[in-house]
């Protein structure tokens, strides 16, 4: 008798409201593979090195109103993306919970730290981030972390501790998370991870 595959934590969400229309997918055991169409071109670049970083296979397509800016369009991404890891996820049983990693790009060095834990909060430092990066104000990336952390119920500390270059400081703070995320969602001791005996 064949012993059974382990169960596969994918999830799809589906949102559509007057600002944004937003198919997910999302596979925490994968190969860290991407097919992202936000319409910013900027934004699918950070998800593909998130994907890539995570391990998680992702694809993402987005028609936002982009004629506004792209501030609904990475905050509803971000809710999506993070409603997808939180139905993923399940329960929690069996994994790692916590992660954390630094990632530096040439000047730019950034750190995340990341907890499971079933409560949402976001402490966010991006002191050195220019005001305008590829266009966007600065703002609209805190707008995708705090909703990633919020649907994700998801503790995330996400520091841009030092650079100068906008591109490189976003892309270390994505790459450091991508890696905090892969170790917390690894496999870890047997049952939830917590002392309560649940996450949520």
């Amino acid at each position: 008798m064949r012993p059974r595959s382990p169960a596969v934590r994918r999830a799809v969400v589906n949102r559509t409201t007057r600002e944004t229309s937003i198919e997910l997918e999302l596979v925490l055991d994968g190969q860290g593979t991407a097919e992202v169409s936000t319409g910013v071109g900027f934004a699918d670049h950070m998800l593909t090195l998130l994907a890539f970083w995570s391990g998680f296979d992702l694809k993402v397509f987005c028609k936002g109103d982009l004629h506004v800016d792209a501030h609904h369009t990475l905050e509803d991404v971000g809710l999506c993306l993070g409603q997808a890891m939180a139905d993923a996820l399940g329960d929690k049983a069996g994994i790692t919970r916590v992660g954390f990693a630094r990632f530096p790009l040439d000047e730019a060095l950034s750190e995340a730290v990341v907890d499971l834990s079933g409560r949402a909060y976001l402490v966010y430092e991006d002191d050195p981030l220019p005001a305008q990066v590829a266009g966007e104000e600065k703002d609209v990336w805190r707008e995708f972390f705090k909703s990633l952390a919020g649907k994700a119920h998801m503790n995330l500390h996400l520091r841009m501790l030092y650079g100068k270059n906008g591109h490189h400081l976003l892309e270390s703070a994505f790459k450091a998370l991508g890696v905090a995320l892969r170790q917390a969602c690894a496999p870890g001791r047997a049952g939830v991870p917590s002392t309560k005996g649940s996450l949520g």
